[in-house]
């Protein structure tokens, strides 16, 4: 009785306010249905009254089969009791003869219930509905036609005429929408179909929908998010607002959510420091709670990436534990989340194994495709189970007519070793390409390279079925490129293009066609347009000077953390448009005002980027040096991957040494000391082939191999290839015994260690020490001898510190002019003694 009670209490109140409403009637029916407590009693009374029924006796009946269903937790659901039974099978039939008699609301409602119910899409029951609601789509009001969008995607029906004609209907009456929840379900449900001017207006309308929700809502802001990944557009100020609601319900978030925003966050790339740390925290309290496989699987994709060593190893032990109960999804993720981390637990690498091998056959295409390259990446050893996966991905590929599925199929199929491709995976390939972007076409690039150099028949066949893709690759890319006419779209896919392929095939064409687009350049499209340059490694002024105008005119519009990325290409390819302190000065306006809202990692490559071009302002350099800037910097390494940490600290060390060096005022201390000495003990020390010959040649020069020091160590740690010395009338002198390079504590330079024991810590009057430094190819823009921003600010560092600084390039060290001993001696005298 008590039980029954709490069942009917638990009604959400519009199942409750439906029934009470059926009361007044007196209809015997309705008031059988309005006092079940559980299925099997809404259903033992369809069984008695079957001829009585009437559409608002069925609806009714549907509606309370989900609304039971739907209070309790997913895994305790029992659809498959009901769906299996008789009576349900009787609501179907009467459902289907009495669809013409139903209203719009009742008829979406009762289709949507049907489906969560697992009633197939095939159904005889729901393709009718499905056509009578889209007779009925002009007139269907907002909340149902969400509701039947929704419908329409679960069926992968979003690319259908039918959801075409709902995005039609969702541009004309978007003013109209008054709900975010009505709003962010459509959104995801025609996210493939809109336009950019519909994607900006719908953006615009859940912004202004943002503020009118429960705080506590965070289902709605996800939603947004999700749409912002589907359509594949960082809006950063709609995610900023979605953020900050997440954070304020992240001690009401479980496993499963926070891991949903984290990888939709990470699809976004999109990194909020504040979030990691707080989901960090909470997914630590949850440990002890989620012992299920689903909560547990769900706990360790966000927990493990982002975990200390310890969690990580806390973790890994307990999956070892629950591992045998994992489903074939649960099995997936966890594979990934371990690639992420790089585990090296092998009991349970064979145990996720051996559950993946007996779930094979449950995966989709992509899925195994990803399973594949966790497995290679991990580098686990298991030949019989990755023949199997080259058979099942090989198999899927074949099959396959969608351009992204074959290009992923082919890039993971390219990972495993295989003595012969087959010649259906070459076919497949090739009947797709003409449809593939840019992206694709790069991809299937790489993978053809890859077969190349293991095909021994390769070198006996220079004609091979290779060189023809490959010139089709490049075929279908310049005819993409030559009929493009969107700037922002022809950049989204150029977002992750690389490599030798795209330099030597469609790098040029890509640059024409850029140039070709100049006009569309505006403050959305410069930060993708600046990235990509910097990406290229080629310096081509014209862009840069319309990405520097545009920049400049309309700095206000672009988001302050776009700043970066904008100004990136002129710090790291070294270029100095006509306006260049008026780019510089409107960027740094546009993000002080803001520095406390960047994640602390991307404060510091910012500040780094415009350190390389000379340019230290001060409320930027004391927020990154100060205590607490840098304690929420260390929090915040501990969750970043390995690859980002490493590179931020690096990048603040270097911005420490360049503070120091350049900004003695600002009074900033050098404290990176230990940590470049761990830097050094790791370095490999190798020196390559030329350096070796331009050393023995100084030797030469120089008078002899002691007046010369080759890898020297300078203060503030950097490596110069070469140090020489010489007096006031340019004679070189000699090194008595090598020793470490110090400062000393009044901040003079400490030469080795003699000079320490003697107090001779200076060289004799008039003399200099001189840097000999090579500069091999990444030290210039790939396409001119143009030297880039980070060997400059190198050599002004060198020459506060006392040195002269003598670079040789290496288009000169290997030009025709040099290619004797005697004049390579010549170029090297010249260049140190005059």
């Amino acid at each position: 009785m008590w039980g029954t009670m709490f069942r009917l209490n638990c009604l959400r109140p519009s199942l409750r306010r439906l029934l009470h409403g059926a009361v007044g009637s007196r209809d015997q029916v309705l008031e059988g249905l309005q006092v079940c407590s559980a299925e099997d009693q809404v259903l033992d009374m369809v069984g008695k009254n079957k001829a009585k029924l009437t559409v608002e006796h069925v609806s009714l009946a549907v509606r309370m089969l989900w609304e039971f269903q739907k209070e309790r937790p997913e895994l305790l659901r029992t659809v498959h009791l009901i769906k299996n039974h008789q009576q349900f099978l009787t609501l179907r039939v009467l459902a289907e003869n009495k669809i013409a008699q139903m209203d719009d609301f009742t008829l979406i409602d009762m289709l949507y219930a049907f489906l969560r119910l697992n009633v197939e899409p095939h159904d005889s029951l729901v393709q009718q509905m499905v056509s009578e609601a889209w007779l009925r789509l002009d007139r269907l009001p907002m909340p149902s036609l969400s509701k039947f969008a929704v419908v329409l995607n679960d069926q992968h029906l979003q690319s259908s005429p039918l959801m075409g004609h709902i995005t039609s209907i969702l541009d004309q009456r978007l003013s109209s929408i008054d709900d975010a929840r009505i709003l962010t379900a459509l959104m995801i449900s025609v996210s493939s179909l809109v336009s950019t001017r519909l994607r900006d207006a719908l953006i615009s309308r859940a912004e202004y929908l943002l503020h009118t929700i429960d705080p506590l809502n965070y289902n709605t802001p996800r939603r947004m998010v999700q749409f912002l990944r589907n359509v594949k557009y960082i809006h950063r100020p709609l995610l900023e607002k979605c953020n900050e609601i997440f954070l304020r319900n992240i001690p009401r978030l479980d496993a499963e959510n926070i891991s949903l925003i984290l990888g939709l966050y990470q699809s976004l790339q999109f990194n909020n420091c504040d979030f990691r740390l707080a989901a960090k925290e909470r997914l630590t309290e949850l440990i002890d709670t989620s012992t299920d496989p689903f909560s547990f699987s769900k706990l360790f994709v966000a927990l493990a990436p982002i975990g200390s060593p310890e969690i990580r190893e806390r973790l890994e032990n307990t999956t070892l534990l629950v591992a045998d109960e994992f489903s074939a999804q649960q099995a997936l993720a966890v594979t990934e989340a371990l690639e992420e981390i790089q585990s090296r637990n092998l009991s349970l690498l064979n145990k996720i194994a051996s559950v993946i091998q007996k779930n094979l056959h449950a995966y989709k295409s992509v899925e195994v495709a990803r399973i594949t390259q966790a497995l290679f990446l991990l580098h686990y050893q298991n030949p019989e189970l990755f023949a199997t996966l080259r058979k099942v991905l090989a198999s899927f590929l074949q099959r396959s007519f969608y351009p992204y599925e074959v290009t992923m199929l082919t890039r993971v199929l390219s990972m495993l070793p295989s003595p012969r491709l087959d010649e259906g995976v070459v076919s497949r390939v090739d009947d797709v390409i003409a449809q593939c972007n840019l992206s694709e076409l790069n991809t299937i690039s790489f993978a053809v390279a890859k077969w190349i150099r293991n095909d021994p028949s390769y070198r006996h066949n220079t004609h091979s079925r290779y060189v023809r893709l490959l010139q089709r690759l490049s075929h279908f890319g310049h005819e993409r490129l030559q009929t493009a006419d969107r700037l922002d779209l022809v950049l989204e896919e150029l977002k992750y293009v690389s490599g030798e392929w795209f330099e030597e095939m469609l790098l040029e064409e890509t640059i024409v066609t850029l140039k070709r687009m100049m006009d569309q350049i505006n403050p959305t499209t410069v930060p993708d347009l600046a990235f990509f340059l910097t990406r290229t490694n080629h310096l081509y002024p014209p862009l840069m000077d319309r990405i520097a105008s545009v920049a400049t005119e309309h700095i206000n519009k672009i988001h302050f953390s776009a700043t970066y990325a904008t100004l990136l290409p002129f710090s790291v390819l070294n270029y100095e448009p006509v306006n260049a302190d008026e780019l510089y000065d409107a960027c740094i306006k546009r993000f002080t005002p803001h520095i406390s809202s960047f994640d602390p990692h991307l404060l510091v490559l910012l500040a780094y980027s415009l350190a390389v071009a000379d340019r230290f302002p001060e409320e930027l350099i004391r927020e990154i040096f100060s205590i607490d800037f840098l304690g929420k910097l260390d929090c915040q390494l501990e969750s970043l991957p390995d690859a980002l940490n490493m590179r931020t600290r690096q990048r603040l060390m270097e911005l420490n040494r360049a503070v120091c060096l350049e900004c003695p005022e600002f009074q900033v201390p050098w404290f990176h000391e230990r940590y470049c000495q761990q830097l050094q003990r790791k370095g490999n020390g190798s020196v390559s082939p030329v350096q070796q010959q331009i050393h023995k040649m100084l030797g030469e020069v120089l008078g002899g191999i002691n007046f010369v020091q080759a890898a020297v160590t300078t203060p503030y740690f950097y490596t110069v290839d070469f140090e020489c010395k010489v007096d006031k009338h340019l004679k070189p002198l000699s090194y008595s015994e090598p020793g470490t390079l110090q400062i000393s504590d009044r901040g003079k330079v400490l030469w080795d260690s003699s000079s320490l024991e003697s107090g001779q810590d200076e060289l004799p009057a008039g003399a200099q020490r001189i840097v000999i430094d090579f500069l091999d190819s990444k030290f210039f823009c790939k396409n001119s001898h143009h030297m880039k921003g980070e060997a400059l600010m190198r050599k002004r560092h060198l020459e506060i510190l006392g040195y002269r600084v003598v670079q040789i390039p290496h288009f000169e060290w290997n030009s025709m002019e040099l290619s004797t001993h005697h004049a390579w001696k010549e170029y090297l005298r010249k260049k140190i003694l005059g």
